[in-house]
């Protein structure tokens, strides 16, 4: 195992003095600069992570430290952090500097995580494959010719390859579960509206959430408990109690589990997926459980509502980059029109322009009835029919992807191809529900596999207790 690979490693090499939170961020610093090449950060934070390590020792010290002293984190390029550079690695915001913080990565500041930099993703979030950066590709430490899954593939390579504790990423309809999937890390999505969206920069709203990516379930748990709740700057943000996650990882009781049989029957679904998730069934049958076969008859619409719905509200949310307020603006603008037109085709890149296109299509006059209501009243349905599979079963489990991490250019030429891969992850997104995806051993060329188990909404606590309980069974 890696040195400082988990937060418990950390807080007991803290507590014998084995090491100080300047040493630790040292220690990640040099990861990162010798594995720079991944090109998982797009900024470095060395000197502000170092002073902020200062000044945790002097806290710790006095025995006034926080929860995650010790713990460093990196965070997605979407994420608003004041002072620092966040262009949602599109051209369109070079240079722009936050204003403000986003809520959850406060949350985590205030009990003294160390923030060590900005991580690279696909533009706006949008991708599965992290080549649709203005930053670059990021490579797969494992296997430096594929992908390492979109959009978040910075923040899971940041964990994977040990550059960092814990990193957050955003999860619109997969980008935390597929790309921990494809590095072998644990993804978690929570339920929408549970972490505040505030000081995130919008892909579509009623479908972003921030996620966590972690080695352990407990590290990720605890990052949850404390970014979770509600925040008087997002009126979507819940009220719902929070619970403390990391204290709730014991699991005893016989559980009720559902797998959906179009997604183990899909001729999407690589072999070695479907005979490691059958297997882990076979499994948790041994082990007492309730394990049964469903079929979702809504499933074949569900890729196409969500796409229909993400790429409307991306049309939306992306208006508001004109070059009139902030971020680039072309130098050949000769009037406003020319301006806002140049703008617009220079800043973004191809997959922005496709689905802000695509999105203004579906809320034209003419097809805004045909395609984005009917749309809505089919997520309405997918949302029912999830939930009541979830009033019945405790948790439905199924793979998180349909293929291991694929070669670099390999869907390129092909965005339905690409959009494929969030086949298995969309449904809790439409849902609203929470997803986690665990590793779930590796396929014959040594790339991860992994295994999502998703729960009814607001039941992170169960999920985690669950998750750790697989963990240690598959393990």
């Amino acid at each position: 195992m890696e040195k400082f690979s988990s937060f418990d490693e950390i807080k007991k090499s803290l507590e014998k003095k084995e090491a100080d939170c300047k040493t630790i961020v040292s220690h990640y610093l040099e990861n990162i600069q010798t594995k720079a090449h991944l090109n998982a950060f797009v900024e470095v934070y060395a000197h502000s992570a170092l002073a902020q390590a200062d000044r945790i020792d002097e806290k710790l010290a006095k025995g006034k430290a926080g929860k995650l002293a010790g713990m460093v984190i990196g965070i997605k390029d979407v994420l608003n952090y004041a002072g620092h550079e966040s262009n949602a690695s599109s051209n369109i915001l070079k240079g722009y500097v936050s204003q403000f913080t986003t809520t959850a990565v406060q949350r985590l500041i205030d009990e003294d995580a160390i923030v060590i930099g900005r991580l690279n993703c696909d533009e706006f979030g949008m991708g599965s494959s992290n080549e649709n950066s203005a930053h670059g590709k990021v490579l797969n430490a494992l296997d430096e010719s594929r992908v390492p899954g979109g959009s978040s593939g910075g923040s899971a390579v940041a964990v994977q390859a040990n550059l960092c504790t814990v990193s957050l990423g955003t999860d619109t309809g997969g980008s935390v579960r597929q790309p921990a999937a494809f590095t072998g890390v644990i993804g978690m999505k929570p339920t929408y509206s549970r972490v505040s969206r505030w000081g995130l920069i919008a892909y579509a709203s009623s479908f972003d959430t921030i996620g966590i990516f972690s080695k352990t379930v407990k590290d990720n748990a605890l990052v949850m408990e404390i970014m979770a709740g509600h925040d008087e700057m997002d009126s979507t943000s819940s009220r719902k109690p929070v619970l403390h996650y990391s204290e709730l990882l014991h699991f005893d009781k016989k559980a009720k589990i559902a797998y959906l049989r179009e997604t183990i029957e899909s001729t999407a679904l690589q072999p070695e997926i479907k005979e490691n998730t059958l297997s882990v069934l076979d499994k948790l049958k041994a082990e007492g459980h309730e394990v049964k076969e469903v079929q979702f008859p809504l499933i074949k619409y569900i890729l196409p509502t969500y796409y229909i719905l993400t790429t409307a509200e991306a049309s939306s949310n992306l208006s508001r980059f004109d070059g009139v307020k902030y971020g680039y603006r072309s130098p050949k603008a000769r009037n406003l029109e020319s301006m806002y037109k140049l703008t617009r085709s220079e800043g973004f890149g191809e997959e922005v322009k496709r689905r802000i296109m695509l999105g203004t299509f579906v809320l034209s006059a003419s097809y805004y009835d045909a395609y984005f209501t009917k749309a809505q009243k089919v997520r309405r349905l997918i949302k029912e029919y999830t939930e009541n599979l979830l009033n019945e079963f405790d948790y439905i489990i199924m793979p998180t992807t349909p293929s291991t991490a694929f070669k670099f250019g390999e869907h390129s030429g092909d965005p339905v191809a690409m959009y494929l891969e969030d086949l298995f992850t969309v449904q809790a997104s439409v849902s609203g529900v929470p997803a986690i995806s665990l590793p779930n051993g590796k396929d014959k060329t040594g790339m991860p596999i992994g295994l999502q188990v998703i729960a009814n909404s607001f039941k992170e606590a169960e999920l985690y207790a669950f998750s750790n309980y697989l963990s240690e069974l598959t393990s």
